[in-house]
């Protein structure tokens, strides 16, 4: 069986809305700001092959999403309003994006680690 921690239960994105909720199978509730969500997009075309994750700061205009996707039990395709959509947000990297008061660093970091 899967690790409850990287298993989605529920999803709250309404539309407008600039932050995504979702529920975690380990009761861990997980808020999204669409500019974390938008700036830390995982695709080749905003991430490159280099390995290092980057913070690319997105522009008012790209902040709301138009559709949501799973994709198998592992993953979510977010759909954005410019049309932008081909990055693929595993759960565990969802997780490691959490912005709730116990996850969110004080500040977002110009790069991320490997995930």
């Amino acid at each position: 069986m899967s690790d409850p921690k990287f298993r989605c239960v529920a999803i709250r994105s309404p539309r407008g809305a600039r932050v995504t909720e979702i529920d975690w199978g380990d009761g861990h509730k997980g808020i999204y700001p669409h500019a974390v969500l938008r700036g830390y997009c995982p695709c080749a075309g905003c991430q490159g092959h280099e390995g290092t994750i980057k913070y690319l700061p997105p522009s008012d205009n790209q902040l709301e999403l138009e559709e949501m996707e799973p994709v198998g039990n592992y993953a979510l395709q977010l759909q954005w309003f410019d049309g932008h959509s081909s990055g693929l947000y595993s759960y565990k990297y969802l997780r490691a994006l959490c912005q709730c008061p116990a996850c969110a660093p004080a500040e977002l970091p110009e790069e991320r680690p490997r995930l």
